[in-house]
Parts: C-alpha cells; sequence; structure tokens
C-alpha cells in the first residue's frame, strides 16, 4: 500500500492554467492546500489571471502558487521546470480549443496539441513523474447511437482536427500505460463548461469571435455583439435547436480536485465522465441567461454549422461512485455566474472597468 501524501507535500503542475478551465482548478487546488505550479504561454489568457486567483483564495494560499511562462512545446523550458519544482502529478490542459479554427488550421493543431503532449510525457517520465491528469472531451465519443453516453459508449471518428487531437492524445496515455504499468492516467471527459467563479473575478475570456455558445450570449448581454447566432432550428429535439449537457466550471474544477485524490497510489487508465446528466437545448440557455442578466435576449436562425450532433449528455454514475463527485450546480446558476462576470469585465481580462 502506497503511504498517501497530504494535499500539503503534494505539488501539481498545471500546463495552461491561466485558461478557462485550468485558473478554476487553480483556485480549487490551492483551496484544498495543494502546491501548485503553472505553465502557461499566454497565447490565449491573460496574466492578469494571477492577481484574480490570489485575490480569490487569499495571500496564504497564494504563496502556494509558482508560474512560468513557458511554452509546453519548449523541452529545454520543461527540463528547467521539472528540476525546480518538486512535480507528483500534472494536469494537462494546455491545447488550443476553437473547433472551427482546428478545421482551417489541422497542421497547428496536430503540432501544438499532439506535440506538446509528446514533450510533457517525455520530460516526466525523464523525471520520474508517472502521474496525469488530461483535460479531454466528449467530442471523442462522436454523433451518439445512444443516450446518455457512458465511459463505455463507443469513442466515434471525430468531426474535426480538435477532436482528433482529444481523441489521439487519449489513445496515447492508454499506451503509456500499457507499455509501463507505473503510469498513472486519468482522463476527465467534459462536456459543456460555462459559468464563471461566483466571484465575479474570473470568468471565459476568448480571443477573438467566440467558438462556444455561452460566451456569445454574454457578449450579446453586454452589448458586444447584436444577436446570438443559432446554428439549426431543424433538428429531432423539443425546440429544434441542439441540446448539450452544460456543466458549472466550478463543478468541473472540483471534479479535477476529486480525480487527482482518488488516484493517487493506483497504475493504471481510468475514465470519467463530467457533465450534470441533464440535457439543454440553445433555446433554453438564451432564456435561461435572458433572465439572469433581465432583459430578452436576440437570436437569429442560422444554418446547422458542419460537424454539430443533435444532442449529448453524461450518464456521470462512475464519477460519483469511484470519486464521490457530482455537479451541485443548475442551468440558473451557471448563467448567474457568467452574466456576473461578463457584467463587471464587459472587456474580460483587459479592459478592467
Amino acid at each position: 500500500m502506497t503511504h498517501k501524501k497530504s494535499p500539503a507535500d503534494t505539488c501539481v503542475l498545471v500546463t495552461g492554467g491561466c485558461g478557462f478551465i485550468g485558473s478554476h482548478t487553480v483556485v480549487c487546488l490551492l483551496k484544498q492546500g495543494y502546491q501548485v505550479v503553472i505553465v502557461d504561454d499566454l497565447s490565449n489568457a491573460s496574466e492578469k489571471v494571477l492577481d484574480r486567483i490570489d485575490q480569490i483564495v487569499g495571500p496564504e494560499a497564494a504563496e502556494r502558487l509558482s508560474f512560468y511562462r513557458a511554452d509546453v512545446n519548449d523541452r529545454e523550458a520543461l527540463e528547467c521546470i521539472f528540476d525546480e519544482e518538486p512535480v507528483d502529478c500534472v494536469i494537462h490542459f494546455a491545447g488550443y480549443k476553437a473547433v472551427g479554427e482546428s478545421v482551417q488550421k489541422p497542421i497547428e493543431y496536430y503540432s501544438n496539441n499532439i506535440g506538446n503532449t509528446l514533450t510533457l510525457v517525455d520530460a516526466m517520465r525523464d523525471h520520474g513523474v508517472k502521474s496525469i491528469i488530461f483535460s479531454s472531451s466528449a467530442t471523442v465519443y462522436g454523433d451518439p447511437d445512444a443516450l446518455p453516453l457512458t465511459e463505455e459508449s463507443p469513442k466515434k471518428p471525430a468531426t474535426n482536427p480538435y477532436g482528433w487531437t482529444k481523441w489521439m492524445i487519449e489513445e496515447i496515455l492508454r499506451s503509456l500505460t500499457i507499455a509501463d504499468p507505473e503510469w498513472n492516467v486519468v482522463l476527465l471527459r467534459y462536456f459543456n463548461p460555462i459559468g464563471a467563479h461566483p466571484s465575479g473575478l474570473m470568468g471565459e475570456d476568448p480571443k477573438g469571435i467566440p467558438n462556444n455558445l455561452l460566451p456569445y450570449v454574454a457578449q450579446v448581454a453586454v452589448g458586444r455583439r447584436d444577436a446570438v447566432h443559432v446554428f439549426g432550428d431543424d433538428y429531432d429535439t423539443p425546440d429544434g435547436t441542439g441540446v448539450r449537457d452544460y456543466i458549472h466550471v466550478m463543478d468541473l474544477a472540483a471534479g479535477h480536485v476529486a480525480a487527482l485524490a482518488w488516484m493517487e497510489g493506483r497504475t493504471g487508465c481510468e475514465v470519467f465522465n463530467l457533465g450534470t446528466g441533464n440535457g439543454t437545448s440553445v433555446l433554453e440557455i438564451i432564456k435561461a441567461f435572458s433572465a439572469a442578466c433581465g432583459k430578452e435576449l436576440p437570436y437569429v436562425i442560422e444554418p446547422r454549422r458542419a460537424g454539430d450532433v443533435t444532442a449529448n449528455w453524461a450518464d456521470c454514475t462512475k464519477a460519483k461512485e469511484l470519486l464521490g463527485w457530482e455537479a451541485r450546480y443548475g442551468i440558473a446558476e451557471m448563467c448567474r455566474d457568467s452574466w456576473n462576470w461578463q457584467s463587471h469585465n464587459p472587456n474580460g481580462y483587459e479592459e478592467e472597468q
């Protein structure tokens, strides 16, 4: 039986820790007493996130956080970080993540997302660090045969290069555990993360035109965009719009901390779905956000987008039974917190009001 280390004695390296999901996970890790090292090149994040994390967790917890501005593809930089910090486990978020852009720039997506993972696990192996939690996605299930999706549901061919990178990285990490049984891998398949930290200090701040529904809705609510574009209203769903399993980013962050505690001392590869188990349509989201911000939000119906599935939602029984984790927040709270963030930070982190 491996002796369990306390959070205070555990150092977690978080790649992409200044991003949307990464930053909220860092807050949860620090609140639980972990030492945290963020590696982020800030290509799709703001350094101001670090100040916000400090404000949320307080000065004592903030002392347990280190930050390195580096690209995870940079082997030399990673070597220096692993030499400098007593890393026990890695949570790997870093990667390009815009579905549409991945179709336009497949080489960049494959090179960055798969390349940085290979560089990372090679550096981990050289430093005897063999525990990793990977930020995967429900996109690996493709167009589902049956709902809800369980971890046993088949992986399907991806519909875009972004999805293929998640698909392939899962296989790379699974291969590692077969080749070397000392590796300890957890693959977390997220459904649709939305919401923001309840303080309003941190939230999603996409560069350029948002690819995902919620930040787009929030930007319409705050006056940065004219109307929400709804892609398709002829799906086989109650109101004709696509149905997804939206999960509050704080629930998702808590899922990482639960997975970290569960995996200690184990080996092998495990997969967990992280969602709420409920499907919500695009029009239901627009209605809930309208209620949160106190005004009707305009929307226009557009043709369907290639690669969008009709509906998906999760069965999260496995995470509840093994990790003791389940989502606590509903759609109303997700929209409330997202609006709280956007209304106090209309231009995200860059132009504070």
